[in-house]
């Protein structure tokens, strides 16, 4: 991996809101989704748009990976959200329910038009069945589209499920989901938890989406991030396994069977404690 972007901890921040705005400034963060869909009122939509704009061109987030999600294909807000993101610049745009790759195209088309400049990507918001069964060819559609973005919510009520713990009755699509991802060479990550309240269950959910292959989770309340930014970071011991796999590896070339903590390595392995290390190194880099 030459740059890795860390997603561990996404935040959504209602961009009708100049208090969360200022607020997510001081935030440990990886990214920001300035949102303009859900979280702000339709009378608020227009001041939104432009907050979020501003936002985005005002350099005080740091490193942090800023994007904007704009309403869905077909509202009334859409067009005009689509070409407010593009003429900002943020790092993504993000957009709800993309249900098919044509869709893909006419994003794309659209951020193109608007003037959006070669860095200004999209992220895709997965969350109907159609867009589960379509997942692959959505994540292929476009080299633009570098993320998707689980909307495990709007899943839920799609299929007639239940919040359960454990998440079985959408575990499919997780899956689904995540396997188009990776087959697309794209980040994906997983969908928010509801209750700010339930510490515990927020916690078990992320180690849940680190141990399914999630890059980071979205999250609705700054209390949340300090369990995200934990669980999707490489522990001490993940790093410090991982350079010693390494160096045996290294130290090992030539021979037919280089062992390690007296497991046999393969390059496979030697892959894995790679990409550990770029998350690793990059994490630090955004702390720096």
């Amino acid at each position: 991996m030459s740059e890795f972007t860390p997603l561990r901890s996404v935040l959504y921040m209602p961009s009708s809101n100049a208090k969360a705005l200022e607020k997510a400034k001081t935030l440990a963060i990886d990214a920001v989704i300035f949102d303009l869909e859900d979280a702000v009122a339709p009378d608020a939509k227009p001041s939104a748009r432009e907050a979020a704009a501003a936002a985005v061109a005002s350099g005080e987030y740091g490193r942090r990976t800023l994007t904007i999600r704009a309403n869905g294909i077909g509202t009334e807000w859409h067009d005009a959200d689509l070409e407010a993101a593009a003429q900002a610049g943020p790092d993504a745009v993000v957009v709800p329910k993309v249900n098919s790759a044509a869709e893909v195209a006419q994003l794309v088309d659209a951020l193109e038009r608007y003037g959006a400049p070669d860095h200004t990507k999209l992220w895709a918001m997965i969350e109907t069945p159609v867009a589960i069964l379509d997942a692959l060819s959505i994540a292929r559609s476009s080299e633009r589209l570098t993320c998707f973005v689980m909307g495990t919510n709007d899943l839920v009520k799609e299929l007639y499920a239940e919040h359960v713990p454990g998440r079985a009755p959408i575990l499919p699509s997780l899956h689904t989901a995540l396997l188009a991802a990776r087959a697309a060479g794209i980040a994906i990550l997983d969908g928010v938890y509801n209750d700010v309240k339930d510490v515990d269950g927020f916690l078990a959910e992320c180690d849940q989406g680190r141990q399914m292959g999630f890059d980071g989770k979205t999250l609705i309340h700054p209390g949340q991030v300090e369990g995200a930014n934990s669980a999707f970071a490489p522990s001490e011991q993940a790093v410090e396994d991982a350079r010693g796999l390494i160096q045996a590896f290294e130290d090992g070339a030539g021979r037919g069977v280089v062992t390690y903590n007296g497991r046999m390595v393969e390059n496979l392995h030697v892959e894995s404690a790679r990409r550990i290390l770029d998350i690793h190194e990059a994490i630090e880099a955004l702390q720096a």
